[in-house]
């Protein structure tokens, strides 16, 4: 006896990206292509599936990836199910997320192939998880532009035959320019929807080589530093006495409850908490 099978899927109304969560006991995939990579990672269980002319087994915390155009099938490996995530990218947005990493810079930029359709690494299942969460959890579009990036460079370099080689800005005085005037547009836009691209344009270098500059320079990347700039902004929103909600729509949060859950995240105490501890320091020094 097991228990339901369940499905939840997400698609980009405008890329070819999409995504999926699953946990399935008795289906069985027919023999199938896709014309994206589709990149995986069980969770729980085991999935057995025929790819290139052999059997292959992915375990719980294996990694697949599967070329486009590359017929497999797929089922549980034993009565127990299996749980997985898979993200399918269009070759045409893999290219541009490489020719962006690329020595150079937006010249066109070889797609990866995957040798092996399964396969263990951690590093991969963790970027993969993390972009999963980003395109089916509702995350802002900078965020799911920086896990995108993250999990296709990943995956490229750790598990192609063709790793892309990598650019990054030249230490000194550039970079740190380039990083300063990504950092003035947060500033000047953190309640608002900043895209990578925006950054990039600013910067005046390419989406790739900021996040990596960025993150060198705050140890954080640019949506962490936006969301930092916001509960900033919401903490003098509480602390002045206006109401959480309004608070969250005035920093940026899409509401209040997205305002709850970081701000417990990183300060460790509510929003509400956080606001009656200055009215009781008020009341005590009366």
């Amino acid at each position: 006896m097991h228990g339901e099978a369940w499905t939840r899927y997400w698609r980009d109304p405008e890329r070819p990206l999409e995504a999926m969560h699953a946990h399935f006991y008795e289906h069985v995939y027919a023999p199938h292509r896709h014309d994206t990579y589709s990149f995986g990672f069980t969770e729980e269980g085991a999935q057995r599936f025929h790819c290139r002319g052999a059997s292959h087994v992915s375990g719980a915390g294996m990694v697949m990836a599967f070329n486009p155009d590359e017929p497999h099938d797929g089922r549980s490996s034993s009565d127990l199910g299996y749980q997985y995530r898979i993200v399918h990218i269009g070759p045409g947005l893999v290219r541009a997320v490489l020719a962006d990493a690329a020595a150079g810079g937006g010249r066109p930029a070889p797609l990866p192939l995957f040798a092996e359709p399964a396969f263990h690494d951690q590093v991969l299942s963790r970027a993969l998880t993390r972009l999963h969460a980003a395109l089916t959890c509702g995350a802002e579009e900078l965020v799911r532009e920086e896990r995108l990036i993250a999990a296709v460079t990943a995956m490229a370099a750790r598990g192609a035959t063709r790793p892309p080689r990598v650019r990054t800005l030249p230490g000194g005085g550039g970079q740190n320019r380039a990083v300063l005037r990504a950092r003035d547009v947060l500033r000047e836009r953190f309640a608002e929807q900043v895209t990578a691209r925006d950054l990039a344009d600013a910067a005046g270098v390419s989406r790739f080589a900021l996040y990596r500059a960025f993150r060198e320079e705050y140890g954080m990347a640019p949506s962490d530093y936006q969301r930092h700039l916001r509960l900033s902004r919401a903490r003098q929103l509480l602390a002045s006495g206006r109401p959480a909600a309004l608070a969250a729509a005035e920093a940026g949060f899409a509401d209040q409850s997205h305002l709850h859950r970081w701000f417990v995240r990183s300060y460790g105490v509510t929003p509400g908490v956080f606001q009656r501890a200055g009215r009781i320091g008020r009341a005590d020094a009366d």
